[in-house]
C-alpha cells in the first residue's frame, strides 16, 4: 500500500510542476511575457494553498478512500482543460484547479503516518515522499521530453490518462474505511487550524522553515529554463529536463532524514542541510561557466530541501495524532506561499539582474532559513 501511495502522490505532485521547463512555449502560445509566466507556477500554487486549508483537513473528518478516489478522478478533468486552453484566462483557471486538486499527495501523506507504528513513522513517512521528490524531479524530463515531441499540451494530456488510470487502481485496492471519521463538524475543524498554529510553537517554527526552503526550490526551477533555453545554450526541453533527473539523488535524503529523526537527530539534520542548501548556489550560480557546476548544485539543494522537508513532518505528525490533516495542510500552506513567492519573484529578478540575481535570490532565501533554524534553537523553542 505505501509503495501505491508513492507512485499516487509522484504523480499527483508532478501535474504541480510539469509547466516549469515549458514556461517558454507557453508564453509563446499565449502571449504572455518572460517576466510574468511564472505566474503560470505562482496560481497552481495559490490553488494547492487553498486546497490545504480547504480540502486536506477533510482527511480528519471523512472516509480516506472517498477522498482520495475524488481528488484523482477530478485532477484528470483539470489537466484535461488545461491541455485544451485557448485563452490565457482559461489556462490559469485550470492551473488553479490543478493545484487545487494536487493536494491529493498530503492526504495521503497524512494517511501514511496514520497507519506507521510510531518507531517507523519516519521511515514511512520518508518512503511516500520519495515518491514526492520523484515526481516533482522527474516532472520536468517527463514533460521537457513529451513537449519536444508533442507540444506542451500533450503533456498535460497525457498525464490526464495516467490520472484517470490511477483512480481506477485506487478504487480497487483501497479499503472502504480508511480512516474512522471524528465527531468534530467541518467548520470545527478549519477554525481549529489557526489554534494549532497559536499553540504549538514547534509547528511554527517548522512551517516558516517550509516557506523559505521552498521559496529558495523555486526560485531555482521556475526561472533556471530561461537561461538554458536562450543563447548562447539553446538547450531543449528534454535537456532541461535531465537538471531533474540529477536531483534525484535528493529522493534518497527522504528516507535518510526521516530515519534519523526517528533517532531523535531532526535537530542536527535540520541545521546541516540548511547549511548545504546555502552553499548549494555558489555552483548554481555558475550556469553559464560549467553545466557540471550547475548540476552538482541542483543536487546538493535537492537533497537538502528534501532533508528539511521530510524531518519537518515527521515531527509535526509525532505531535498531534488526532490531527494530522489538518497538521498537515496548515503546514503545507506555508511550502505553497514559499513556491509562488520564488516562482514569480524569480522570474521577475531574472529580467533585471539575470541569473546572478536569480543566484543571489535563492541563497537569500536559504541562507534566512539557517539564520531562523539557529536563532530558533539558541532561543531554545521545539524541534
Amino acid at each position: 500500500m505505501l509503495l501505491v501511495f508513492a507512485v499516487t502522490c509522484g504523480m499527483s505532485v508532478a501535474n504541480i510542476y510539469y509547466a516549469q521547463p515549458m514556461l517558454d512555449s507557453i508564453a509563446a502560445t499565449f502571449a504572455i511575457s518572460p517576466a510574468s509566466i511564472g505566474m503560470v507556477v505562482t496560481l497552481t500554487q495559490a490553488g494547492y494553498a487553498f486546497g490545504l486549508v480547504f480540502i486536506v483537513p477533510l482527511g480528519d473528518l471523512v472516509d480516506h478512500r472517498t477522498l482520495i478516489i475524488a481528488q484523482t478522478s477530478l485532477s484528470a478533468i483539470a489537466l484535461i482543460v488545461v491541455s485544451t486552453a485557448h485563452h490565457a484566462g482559461i489556462l490559469f483557471g485550470g492551473m488553479i484547479a490543478v493545484g487545487l486538486l494536487a493536494v491529493v499527495v498530503q492526504v495521503l501523506v497524512a494517511f501514511t503516518a496514520t497507519l506507521a507504528v510510531p518507531s517507523e513513522r519516519g521511515r514511512a513517512v520518508g518512503f511516500v515522499t520519495s515518491g514526492v521528490v520523484i515526481g516533482i524531479l522527474a516532472a520536468r524530463f517527463v514533460s521537457g521530453m513529451i513537449a519536444d515531441f508533442g507540444g506542451w499540451r500533450s503533456v498535460y494530456f497525457t498525464s490526464a490518462l495516467l490520472m484517470l488510470a490511477m483512480s481506477l487502481l485506487l478504487a480497487r485496492l483501497l479499503p472502504r474505511r480508511a480512516a474512522m471519521p471524528v465527531s468534530e463538524s467541518y467548520g470545527a475543524v478549519l477554525r481549529s487550524m489557526p489554534s494549532l498554529f497559536l499553540r504549538d510553537p514547534l509547528l511554527r517554527v517548522r512551517a516558516v522553515l517550509a516557506l523559505l526552503i521552498f521559496a529558495s526550490f523555486s526560485t531555482l526551477w521556475t526561472a533556471m529554463v530561461l537561461p538554458l533555453s536562450t543563447a548562447p545554450l539553446f538547450l531543449s526541453h528534454a535537456k532541461i529536463g535531465l537538471f531533474g533527473l540529477a536531483g534525484l539523488t535528493g529522493a534518497l535524503a527522504a528516507n535518510g532524514a526521516g530515519r534519523l529523526a526517528d533517532r531523535g537527530l531532526a535537530q542536527w539534520t535540520t541545521g546541516i542541510a540548511l547549511g548545504l542548501l546555502t552553499c548549494s548556489w555558489l555552483p548554481i550560480a555558475l550556469l553559464h561557466y560549467s553545466l557540471a557546476a550547475l548540476a552538482i548544485g541542483v543536487i546538493l539543494l535537492d537533497l537538502s530541501v528534501q532533508a528539511v522537508h521530510v524531518t519537518n513532518q515527521s515531527l509535526i505528525f509525532a505531535a498531534r495524532p488526532e490531527a494530522r490533516g489538518r497538521l498537515v495542510g496548515g503546514y503545507m500552506v506555508f511550502y505553497s506561499i514559499g513556491s509562488g513567492i520564488g516562482a514569480i519573484s524569480s522570474t521577475g529578478i531574472y529580467a533585471v539582474f539575470g541569473w546572478i540575481g536569480v543566484a543571489i535570490l535563492g541563497a537569500i532565501f536559504s541562507a534566512a532559513g539557517l539564520l531562523f533554524w539557529a536563532l530558533t534553537r539558541r532561543a531554545g523553542l521545539p524541534e
